[in-house]
Parts: structure tokens; C-alpha cells; sequence
């Protein structure tokens, strides 16, 4: 399952609703505002950190780049795509779950 998160965990509560009902194996794509759950040095950079040993996790690039941030930013761990890494990971999961 492909869970898309595009909400800031400063803002809203997606991620923290995601990581709760998420198992295991899953994967985990953050996007726009969603990009901010995988930065390094962050409240929520521990959490995340341990989540990632559960769960295969990405971020849209350009939504990264967007932000004025880039991958040395990012937790380790968490793979960056592109769009087209974005329709890959569509279609290579039967379900997708975007948190709002």
C-alpha cells in the first residue's frame, strides 16, 4: 500500500493518523506540505527516524526543491523521486491512501 501524505506535521495531523494506522512493509510518500515530515533536526525527526525502519519511505523531489531545501536536509533513509517516480509508485501499489 502507498500511503501520500502532502500536509505539514506542524500543521495538520495526517502524519501522525498515518503512522498509526499504517502496517508494516508499506510505503510512504511525502509531497507539497508533507515534504516538512522528512526533515532532519525537527520535533518530529525521531519519530520518523524509527519509522523508517518499518516502512519504505520517499519524497517528491521538485516539492522539496520547491521549498528552497534539498536532500542534505533530509532524514537518511528517505529516497527521492521525481514525478515520474511519483506515477511508478501509483501504479506499483494496488492501494493508495492519501492523508488529508
Amino acid at each position: 500500500m502507498l500511503h501520500i501524505i502532502n500536509k505539514s506535521p506542524f500543521e495538520k495531523h495526517a502524519l501522525s493518523s498515518c503512522m498509526r494506522l499504517a502496517q508494516a512493509g508499506s510505503s510512504i510518500l511525502f509531497i507539497e506540505d508533507g515534504v516538512y515530515a522528512a526533515l532532519r533536526d525537527t520535533a518530529h525527526s525521531e519519530a520518523i527516524s524509527k519509522w523508517i525502519k518499518d516502512f519504505t519511505c520517499y519524497v517528491l523531489g521538485p516539492d522539496v526543491a520547491a521549498r528552497g531545501l534539498n536532500d542534505t536536509t533530509l532524514l537518511h533513509g528517505i529516497e527521492t523521486v521525481d514525478y515520474e517516480g511519483f506515477v511508478d509508485l501509483v501504479v506499483e501499489n494496488d492501494v493508495n491512501q492519501s492523508w488529508l
